[in-house]
């Protein structure tokens, strides 16, 4: 009576749904539904959301896509399943563990929160990785060199350093640089890239900003910097970067793709020195990149002491290049 025992479960689920009980029982009564009929795109709906009541979170993520791999119309599924990712995230870890850095639980901030929330929700951590940057010896020649030329600052991230992006993406740069070669950071979920990752190193805003007065002016001087950088690296540079990328996962990313992680080091020095009308590149990056999934990268994002000296080990292989675009020999 395979049937008849599914019609009864059916009803008895649908009674339950009407009545907002997720509870164990519809747990129950939603898997038995699902031996039966392993197909039921509804049932495994049910499922995902008595889980997520039941906050049994990694159940109700694999419910929960099971339901979207049937239906990926499924809004009610994909709605339930940026909730649970959302509520995991803040959930205390079940095992105490001291993570200073940015992990599965940040990445996930930033996947579900919109970016202005996810930058109020990382805001203690990234100030906290920003004073462990600006105690460093290559942030204070940095800072150096800028203010021999005349600037103001006297720390190279302050704490409004930090910026929303597009959906995901959340991104730091040094204090005062919007028209020159700025050190840079960006913290990236998936989506908007393949994968969750991490950048530090040097980048160009090549676009316009209509809030800035000076706009066309300083348009103008940015990009005169971005064609300098091309010539810099093109010269004594290229052979060291090539050697640096190659070891320490150095890519290349234009606007907002994904990094050129399909080209080695000589291919995407390459793409950088035939770049042209920077303008409409609107951005252009070069650094390190650590990626979420990878083990190795996983244990320097999550350590903030880590983190900081890699990324101050970064700043310190471009800062010569810097250098020379921001303070060019007479």
């Amino acid at each position: 009576m395979p049937t008849a025992n599914l019609k009864a479960l059916e009803a008895r689920a649908l009674a339950l749904a009407k009545n907002r009980d997720f509870g164990r029982e519809a747990v129950q009564v939603n898997t038995a539904i699902l031996e039966l009929a392993p197909e039921h795109e509804l049932a495994w709906t049910r499922l995902g959301r008595s889980h997520l009541e039941q906050r049994a979170f990694d159940d109700a993520i694999v419910a929960l896509r099971r339901a979207l791999a049937l239906n990926p119309h499924n809004r009610i599924a994909a709605n339930l399943l940026d909730e649970v990712r959302r509520q995991r995230a803040l959930a205390p870890p079940s095992v105490a563990r001291a993570q200073t850095g940015f992990g599965v639980r940040e990445f996930t901030l930033l996947e579900t929160l919109p970016p202005v929330e996810a930058c109020r929700a990382l805001k203690t951590r990234v100030d906290a990785l920003f004073d462990s940057l600006n105690a460093t010896s290559i942030a204070h020649r940095i800072v150096e060199a800028r203010q021999t030329l005349g600037a103001r600052n006297s720390v190279l991230f302050q704490a409004n350093s930090l910026f929303p992006g597009g959906a995901g993406h959340i991104y730091a740069v040094q204090y005062g640089g919007r028209w020159e070669p700025q050190f840079k950071m960006g913290w990236f979920a998936s989506p908007p890239l393949p994968e969750a990752c991490f950048c530090a190193g040097i980048g160009f805003n090549l676009s316009g900003s209509t809030r800035d007065p000076n706009n066309a002016e300083g348009q103008e001087r940015v990009l005169a910097c971005f064609e300098r950088f091309q010539q810099v690296v093109a010269g004594r540079w290229e052979p060291a970067l090539v050697q640096w990328m190659a070891a320490a996962a150095g890519f290349i990313q234009f606007g907002e793709d994904p990094p050129l992680v399909d080209l080695v080091p000589e291919q995407a020095i390459d793409r950088l020195l035939a770049a042209r009308n920077g303008a409409a590149l609107g951005r252009v990056f070069c650094g390190r990149w650590l990626f979420l999934e990878k083990p190795d990268d996983a244990a320097v994002l999550g350590d903030r002491s880590k983190l900081a000296r890699a990324i101050e080990d970064t700043f310190g292989v471009w800062y010569p290049v810097w250098l020379s675009v921001y303070a060019p020999p007479a």
